[in-house]
């Protein structure tokens, strides 16, 4: 009875959630709207939009499940490193760009190079959210399993279909506003399940007094003084910390913000309340595996849903997962309505010889949303481990797009045959990395040179590879520019 009665909260949520959504969503007149919310979102919504961005399956789920394995050196990509794009993205990104009208990263690739590098950009960038979209659906589709026991591929389709439509109608003014309503949901939420589980453990004493015998290195933060730990940790600190910030999803939301200032200040508030927020899920997975220990074995990712619905009333279990449901929802609406609007104006927009109305843009959009939907829909059915799914994300846009981005706005000398370059040898050297090295943990502890080199992480050689193809193909192709330029000197005089 007492799960008929969850499952129909659940169910509840999300038809108010559809709703609300349609009610944004007529405010989506033009392409704009439905990209950037038309640049209209005032500080807090912009802030809580980029909050939102990856306070999701990853953080309560993921991130949770690797706290009880690993302690702090598990979770230093997330939160630690989420907090930090937010951060570098306030510091780097959002200014330069925001004078710019843009309503894609890509478009910054074309003004600043050239059309090539957009559409080569886009091929880049559209990928590197199916992992990340597909993480989200999977988390959702763990919660109605857990609830309900409905198969996890029934689970996937609903929840596909669920932030399909809302999306689809609203776009990032729909996202926006539900993010709002999540982030406060999300707060309340957690706040009360983690004062009610400290509080059975006997206090944040007791909590950091329980540290497992076997793992004296639970709550380290920085790693151990040797070159292969510090690789690893340096490495942990860049795949989101720098590989989310050329990523869309914080694009549009940073373009969202209804001033310059606002749109700076909304990523040093939204760090801020990553930061702090994140490590609430966190407190909650290992009290939970403290007083239950007998979660904490096998599968750790529904850990806390399987808590709460075991051993806590039914007014707990509707504040959290209303909290979970929120960040999953917010994350999963924003993710897939990024890759949607770079298809829509960076790769499908340049096939059509005759230049598109607005509203024809908008309906490309829209339907390349429903494209990325099926797509990760499928893609959620087929893989299942959430902290995995979202890494291979952000390394994805790391080793492509982040050199390029950050020479467009800092190296004058950047060129687009320097940028192309960057983006495919970063690339080709991650997979080819990925493909030779040996995998995590396979690597010995001696710090003999061969032993360093072989646990450089597969994504390190390729974001140094961008770097090395960014240098040299700026070169080569100033000097390519420069021969021209000559030659038609030369032709002109003769």
């Amino acid at each position: 009875m007492q799960n008929g009665t969850l499952l129909a909260f659940i169910i509840g949520y999300m038809v108010i959630t559809v709703w609300v959504g349609w009610l944004a969503g007529r405010r989506v007149k033009t392409a704009a709207d439905f990209a950037v919310a038309g640049k209209q979102l005032p500080l807090f919504m912009a802030a809580c939009a980029l909050f939102a961005t990856w306070f999701g399956s990853e953080t309560v789920m993921g991130a949770s499940a690797r706290f009880v394995d690993e302690g702090v050196p598990g979770i230093i990509e997330d939160p630690f490193g989420a907090a930090l794009c937010l951060v570098l993205a306030g510091l780097l990104v959002a200014k330069p760009l925001y004078k710019r009208n843009l309503l894609t990263f890509s478009d910054f690739f074309r003004i600043r190079f050239s059309k090539t590098t957009e559409v080569v950009s886009a091929l880049f960038m559209v990928p590197s959210f199916f992992s990340w979209i597909a993480a989200q659906l999977v988390a959702l589709a763990i919660i109605l399993e857990t609830v309900s026991g409905l198969d996890r591929m029934w689970g996937v389709l609903i929840c596909t279909g669920l932030v399909l439509l809302y999306t689809y109608v609203g776009g990032l003014w729909a996202v926006a506003v539900t993010d709002v309503i999540q982030t406060l949901v999300i707060l309340v939420g957690l706040v009360i399940l983690a004062v009610i589980l400290v509080g059975e453990v006997g206090g944040l004493d007791a909590l950091i007094k329980s540290t497992p015998v076997d793992k004296p290195d639970f709550f380290r933060f920085f790693p151990k003084s040797n070159p292969i730990s510090w690789i690893e940790w340096v490495a942990a600190w860049m795949t989101i910390g720098l590989g989310s910030i050329p990523q869309q999803d914080v694009f549009q939301r940073v373009m969202s913000a209804r001033t310059e200032r606002a749109s700076v200040t909304a990523c040093y508030v939204a760090a801020f309340m990553y930061l702090t927020v994140a490590f609430i899920p966190l407190i909650i997975s290992y009290s939970g595996s403290i007083l239950h220990p007998e979660l904490a074995v096998g599968d750790k990712q529904g850990l806390i849903p399987t808590m709460v619905l075991k051993y806590h009333g039914l007014g707990t279990q509707i504040l959290f997962f209303g909290a979970l449901m929120s960040a999953i929802l917010s994350t999963a609406s924003g993710a897939m309505l990024a890759p949607a609007t770079v298809i829509g104006e960076n790769l499908v927009k340049k096939l059509y010889k005759k230049e598109l109305t607005d509203a024809q843009l908008l309906r490309i959009m829209r339907l390349s949303l429903v494209g990325v939907a099926i797509f990760t829909g499928g893609m959620a059915v087929w893989r299942n481990d959430i902290y995995e799914l979202v890494s291979e994300s952000s390394a994805f846009s790391l080793v492509s797009l982040f050199v390029p981005l950050i020479a467009g706005l800092y190296w004058d000398r950047a060129n687009n045959i320097g940028a192309i370059t960057s983006m495919v040898t970063g690339f080709s050297a991650w997979i080819i990395a990925l493909w030779i090295l040996p995998g995590s943990g396979n690597v010995s502890d001696d710090s003999s040179f061969a032993s360093i080199l072989l646990s450089i992480p597969a994504m390190l050689w390729g974001f140094m590879a961008s770097i090395l193809g960014m240098v040299i193909g700026t070169l080569v192709g100033s000097n390519l520019i420069r021969r021209r330029r000559n030659r038609i000197l030369r032709e002109k005089m003769v």
